[in-house]
């Protein structure tokens, strides 16, 4: 990994595969490019009936980008149903020094000042790919999703990466499309040039409608 650094994972990404380690303490780093890609449709997006009106309620504080090199360490973490997690230090390495370039974001949940949860991924031309999340009160991942969604879709970003379609993600409209697919899908979004800054705040209710304008 000596000779792989920020722009060379950006080119990876731009061809369509992702890093990936077997443990947090196994310093080797593997490429990835699934048969089978999980995505989030943007103009399908759900929001369970019951998360909209937590987002509504807005019971956290919503940042961005105020704790990037935090949220990548939380999720890599162990955590409860999650033993083991493939975020070693080459990868964390590589996410933070994408950050401190501009391309990689956190959207975080915060509450009384302590952060509770969030999620981070990669922004490139029209494509966001998102890495991993984490929760240490409830709904506070999920809230950071629906705030990143509604960012993209302000932003014009036109594909979102989840890498692998789980249980979670489904219930949220995500699906499973074959790699060709999703390399069609992923050329098109380099060719846009979108912006994840260009929602500047928005609360819980906003964020919600531009969700619903998107469907």
């Amino acid at each position: 990994m000596d000779d792989f650094g920020a722009q060379e994972l950006l080119a990876c990404y731009a061809r369509g595969v992702f890093p990936m380690a077997d443990a947090r303490e196994d310093s080797r780093v593997f490429l990835i490019d699934p048969e089978r890609r999980g995505v989030l449709p943007l103009n399908r997006f759900h929001v369970p009936r019951r998360l909209a009106r937590t987002v509504r309620a807005e019971p956290f504080e919503i940042r961005i980008d105020s704790a990037f090199a935090q949220i990548v360490a939380a999720c890599a973490e162990a955590a409860p149903g999650r033993l083991e997690t493939w975020i070693n230090a080459p990868i964390e390495r590589l996410y933070n020094r994408l950050h401190e370039l501009g391309y990689a974001h956190s959207i975080e949940t915060w509450r009384d000042g302590e952060l509770v949860g969030g999620l981070y991924g990669v922004a490139l031309h029209g494509a966001f790919f998102g890495e991993s999340m984490f929760s240490h009160r409830t709904d506070a991942s999920k809230v950071a999703l629906v705030h990143l969604i509604a960012r993209l879709i302000a932003g014009g970003f036109v594909l979102l990466d989840a890498q692998f379609l789980t249980e979670h993600l489904a219930r949220f409209g995500a699906e499973e499309i074959p790699r060709r697919e999703y390399h069609r899908r992923l050329a098109r979004a380099i060719r846009v040039e979108a912006d994840f800054q260009r929602l500047a705040t928005a609360d819980g209710a906003a964020v919600l409608q531009l969700i619903t304008q998107a469907s």
